[in-house]
């Protein structure tokens, strides 16, 4: 079992390291890499999410169970996290907020997608694209109006609701699977030639997303706050995952959907959780330094939730 689990999540992390050190030592400039990351979020996965909402069979993807137990252990994470920053560490409210929004949003697309399906097969991710679905929404939900509440200073709740709601109209990602979602419940067939386009995109997605993501933790510095940031990390990498199984387990999910659902409970902190603190100003080098240190922890914390989960 452990050759098999190294077999998973080695490919995954070299990918990932491979892009760290093509821009770590000078073989590619960030400019390279942002325009990577461009394409790779503004067409590669949108087409991803795309094909996958559009030929889901929604009746069975969003099973109520999975979106409790994944958004439960996200919740009470957050919660946690922000407690911890704010009484442990004494941040004022609002960067405690931020810093604990660490403890919520997952990097299930860049990290999350791949890992999953080497771990359990194309076929046995539809829950995963169902609850990415509803992630970003849900997640900026519950921090901007947690944030809003606890600050002093800055605009109102509805003028951030109204820029984050445009911004993730905008958003490549929420478009893919918005117009998923519009052939899936139109019944359209879509011409060949065009599936077949967004198929070749979508093929692009996790390598280019994987190596990009390398590249661009080369701009993260692990130096600011680590002991905190090693707390949000324990949240977001064992906490989270222990909360949704504990769900699961309450709520009788089946095994074979339980394991896919708490793997990605144990996904760590993705680059929005960085964008989150920047929209704010408040905690950023916290979060850089978690982003950092979750995802180089995680090649031990996922190989440890494989091991629990097969």
């Amino acid at each position: 079992m452990f050759f098999h689990i190294l077999n998973i999540i080695t490919p995954i992390f070299l990918v990932v390291a491979a892009g760290y050190i093509a821009v770590r030592q000078n073989f590619l400039t960030n400019d390279i890499v942002d325009g990577l990351m461009k394409f790779t979020l503004l067409f590669a996965i949108p087409c991803l999410l795309f094909n996958a909402t559009s030929t889901m069979n929604l009746s069975t993807a969003y099973d109520w169970r999975l979106m409790l137990a994944f958004y439960c252990g996200a919740t009470l994470s957050f919660i946690l996290a922000s407690l911890i920053a704010w009484k442990r560490f004494d941040r004022p409210p609002g960067e405690a907020v931020a810093v604990g929004f660490g403890g919520l949003f997952s990097n299930l697309v860049l990290i999350g997608l791949p890992i999953s399906e080497r771990a359990w097969g194309t076929e046995q991710i539809t829950p995963v694209y169902a609850i990415i679905s509803l992630h970003a929404p849900y997640c900026y939900l519950i921090g901007i109006t947690t944030m809003e509440l606890l600050r002093s200073d800055g605009r109102s709740l509805l003028a951030t609701a109204q820029v984050v709601v445009k911004s993730m109209f905008r958003n490549s990602m929420m478009i893919g699977i918005g117009l998923g979602f519009l052939v899936n419940f139109s019944g359209v067939t879509l011409p060949e030639t065009i599936t077949d386009a967004t198929t070749l995109l979508a093929k692009a997605a996790l390598p280019t997303a994987l190596f990009g993501l390398g590249g661009v933790l080369v701009r993260y510095k692990m130096a600011d706050s680590l002991s905190e940031a090693g707390s949000i990390a324990l949240i977001s990498l064992f906490v989270h995952p222990t909360l949704t199984w504990i769900v699961c387990q309450l709520l009788g999910v089946e095994d074979h959907l339980m394991r896919v659902v708490v793997l990605i409970a144990a996904m760590a902190p993705g680059m929005n959780a960085y964008m989150f603190a920047t929209l704010y100003q408040r905690g950023q080098g916290t979060i850089a330094s978690l982003v950092l240190l979750a995802t180089a922890v995680s090649v031990v914390s996922v190989s440890f939730w494989l091991w629990l989960m097969m």
